[in-house]
């Protein structure tokens, strides 16, 4: 039995945020201004700071300046709304990124909105969101590193059968625009769709992006299929791998599938390249560059 491809997505965000740095440092040869990233951090998540920090490790990497705002637990929403504003306002901030998840009493999407979409490095504002249908400029970070995993190993999409299992708008929604554009025949399944074990069956590539444990197991795979898993689940917090599972069932499904995304190693690197590479673009947006507006990197 032959088993899964497992496709490597820490080394093909290296080579993402090699070609960044060196737009990074053609950028430098004529300004003065580095591209920077704010981050604004409500509380102590723990899992949110270890992103943060291999954020900031990556913009370092790269030549982005970047800058950590840390906020209380209990911060107000008017408090948030106030930095993001102020941020907004600031010509060296080019772009802003607030972590996911919040504490329970803020509004994130009101929080969101408030953002200036030029400045919308993680894509999430609805002007960016809706641009995804017609002319994509920022797009969502972790969609876009799924995007670029999947045509790694499969350049041409057109004609696929793709199911994305998981319809938020962090993931799921966009992802299904991005496929769509790629020309892939594209199902959108959730928590009521019915037999989805069957619809899962179809797939080409598999999305699987629901936030459970080792949800899909071999039994919904097709022979061969892509599968991407964008699952992040921990029973506990530690910075040890082997705490750390996708939403798939990776010792069942290698047996099936063609090509899988390992978690962590998958996913999670090629979504910080693409914020890098969103800064990069953000900043040519604020100041009208089309060298820095181009498809790359």
């Amino acid at each position: 039995m032959t088993q899964a491809v497992f496709i490597n997505g820490r080394s093909i965000a290296a080579l993402k945020r090699q070609s960044i740095k060196q737009k990074v440092s053609q950028i430098l040869r004529t300004s003065a201004k580095k591209p920077s990233l704010h981050v604004i951090l409500v509380g102590c998540h723990p899992a949110s700071q270890l992103y943060v920090q291999n954020k900031q490790a990556a913009c370092q990497e790269v030549g982005v300046h970047s800058q950590v705002h840390l906020l209380p637990e209990n911060a107000a929403e008017s408090e948030i709304l106030g930095l993001i504003e102020e941020l907004n306002n600031t010509s060296a901030v080019h772009g802003i990124l607030l972590q996911l998840p919040l504490p329970n009493h803020l509004n994130g999407q009101r929080l969101l909105n408030q953002i200036n979409p030029i400045k919308d490095v993680d894509g999430l504002h609805p002007y960016n969101l809706g641009r995804l249908l017609s002319a994509p400029v920022l797009v969502p970070c972790t969609p876009q590193g799924c995007l670029e995993l999947i045509q790694s190993v499969c350049p041409n999409i057109q004609g696929k059968q793709a199911v994305i299992v998981g319809r938020s708008i962090l993931v799921g929604k966009p992802m299904a625009i991005l496929l769509t554009n790629s020309d892939a025949t594209v199902t959108l399944a959730h928590s009521y769709t019915v037999n989805l074990k069957q619809v899962c069956q179809q797939a080409d590539i598999l999305v699987a992006a629901i936030g459970q444990p080792r949800f899909l197991n071999a039994d919904f795979i097709k022979p061969g299929a892509l599968v991407i898993d964008v699952g992040i689940n921990r029973d506990a917090f530690t910075e040890e791998s082997s705490s750390i599972v996708g939403d798939v069932d990776i010792k069942s499904v290698e047996k099936v599938a063609g090509y899988i995304t390992p978690v962590p190693g998958g996913v999670g690197p090629m979504t910080i390249a693409c914020l890098l590479s969103n800064t990069v673009k953000a900043m040519g947006l604020q100041a009208g560059d089309s060298l820095l507006l181009d498809n790359g990197p």
